[in-house]
């Protein structure tokens, strides 16, 4: 069983994400925001930390950045649902600051 903490503002894939993880006996707590995610991981030691790309608030960026920052041994998932609006490739930016 892992702690996970999943950071996304879409309410339905937080939903769906916490019942296939807590179906698979893992304890998961979430955040609709990056700055909300950091608050919680500061509080609660987890093993994985799921987050969003493009958030309000704090961005999974930004949010990645600082979690390899503070805890440089995390195993951080990027993932997204969109950012078709520039050439960036988000995802790789997302690895290259941090994400697995």
């Amino acid at each position: 069983m892992a702690r996970i903490l999943v950071i996304d503002d879409d309410a339905q894939l937080r939903k769906m994400l916490r019942q296939m993880l807590e179906k698979d006996d893992h304890e998961v707590f979430d955040a609709i925001n990056g700055a909300m995610g950091l608050e919680l991981l500061r509080e609660n030691a987890v093993d994985l930390v799921i987050t969003d790309i493009f958030m309000p608030v704090a961005d999974g960026i930004s949010t990645i950045m600082e979690v390899y920052q503070k805890f440089p041994e995390m195993k951080i998932i990027a993932i997204s649902g969109g950012g078709r609006l520039s050439s960036i490739n988000f995802l790789k930016l997302a690895h290259d600051v941090g994400a697995h």
